[in-house]
């Protein structure tokens, strides 16, 4: 069996659908995972979701030692956790940062992501698209370095 793709999300995801519909749409977190798996086909998803930051990071080292490849929307601590980037250093495959919305075109506060300077990818502005995007650039990443290998 293939090893899984790790889909995380953080703080506030679980509010989607309803939170700032204007920003993010009215997809829930539930349609996310549906349009996810519906993307992976038969390859293996863990999809989470947190709002607690050490949660995050442990099941970044749960990819670590189990995952093929990470998709992650830190939502709020994409700007805040040095902890949640060290993680992702550790973790050897691909890794695509995502955002619903274009983060560079909110408030400046939105535009230093800590995650970034160790992802693979970013995907921002598709709304909850970017998902299913994400999932299928990550299949293909994963296909080229199991050929390469």
């Amino acid at each position: 069996m293939s090893k899984p793709i790790y889909i995380l999300n953080g703080p506030n995801l679980n509010r989607l659908g309803t939170r700032e519909p204007e920003i993010y749409g009215r997809t829930t977190l539930d349609g996310v995972e549906a349009l996810c798996r519906g993307a992976a086909g038969d390859h293996p998803l863990v999809f989470r979701q947190s709002n607690r930051e050490y949660e995050l990071i442990e099941w970044v080292h749960e990819a670590i030692d189990e995952g093929c490849g990470i998709i992650i929307n830190p939502a709020a601590f994409t700007f805040t956790s040095m902890a949640i980037m060290d993680a992702l250093k550790m973790f050897p495959g691909p890794i695509i940062e995502l955002h619903i919305s274009n983060i560079h075109r909110r408030e400046p506060i939105y535009h230093k992501s800590y995650v970034s300077p160790v992802a693979t990818a970013v995907i921002a502005g598709l709304g909850t698209d970017g998902y299913p995007t994400a999932v299928r650039s990550l299949l293909a990443m994963i296909s080229k370095s199991t050929k390469a290998g």
